[in-house]
């Protein structure tokens, strides 16, 4: 092969740990999530790699090295095109780290243009893996919004210390006009000092939670014990590499 001196590196992070991200590695259909319907992996030394983008350009290659779940390299080129199938190099590392799982790309090409031309690409492509991975770790996330907002009815201060360490980090805090709060403990005794002063009052999500990587966008409507609406906000939510709710900061309309 001839020497690849030239190399696009990217690095980036996402949320979630390395054994979810590299399933992405070396399952066909996961792998087809972000490359394109069609598109296979083999994830084993000689394992044929295939890639059909959605503009139906093609790509090929064989995995050189895997060691699940930390690493893995293959060749890479265009079945018409240049650089051709086995003339580059991707090599893709996971490392864990403090939320999630730090990504680092190089691609080693022999020829300057052909590493320029996909600087762009690499960064977009790494965009949408890092949505599928999260839209996988962070699935229905309307449920765990609605866990949320059903604590703050809750009367019982037991339950709602065992549900609150169900979906939220040991750490969360939460902000709003009327809330500065850190950590679980004083969450817990937030929510059961409303329940004294605003007795009956009850959250609820309007329309669907939104998410992109590990942030919730969920509006919501506060009603008295008689059904009438007592106000009106929007919160956003995020989420920690394990799926449970690290912060929430509320806006009142």
């Amino acid at each position: 092969m001839t020497a690849l001196a030239h190399q696009p590196e990217r690095s980036i992070l996402i949320e979630a740990p390395p054994a979810t991200v590299f399933r992405y590695f070396t399952d066909s259909g996961r792998w087809a999530a972000w490359w394109g319907e069609g598109s296979t992996i083999d994830a084993r030394p000689g394992g044929r790699v295939f890639v059909r983008y959605p503009n139906g350009a093609e790509a090929a290659g064989e995995v050189i090295d895997v060691d699940p779940p930390s690493r893995i390299a293959f060749t890479y080129g265009y079945l018409a095109g240049a650089p051709g199938p086995g003339e580059s190099v991707v090599t893709i590392t996971l490392e864990r780290a403090a939320r999630g799982t730090r990504l680092r790309l190089v691609h080693d090409f022999a020829d300057a243009a052909h590493r320029d031309h996909h600087v762009q690409g690499w960064r977009y492509q790494l965009s949408l893996f890092a949505n599928v991975v999260s839209n996988e770790q962070h699935a229905e996330p309307g449920a765990r919004v609605d866990a949320w907002f059903a604590l703050w009815a809750e009367p019982d201060a037991t339950a709602i210390d065992r549900r609150l360490s169900e979906i939220a980090s040991p750490d969360v805090r939460v902000r709003d006009r009327f809330s500065c709060l850190a950590g679980a403990q004083d969450v817990s005794a937030h929510i059961q000092a409303a329940q004294r002063f605003m007795p009956g009052v009850r959250l609820q999500r309007d329309g669907d939670a939104e998410h992109c990587q590990g942030v919730v966008l969920a509006s919501w409507t506060a009603t008295g014990p008689d059904g009438s609406a007592r106000g009106r906000g929007t919160n956003v939510f995020t989420l920690d590499a394990d799926g449970r709710i690290d912060s929430v900061t509320g806006f009142w309309r």
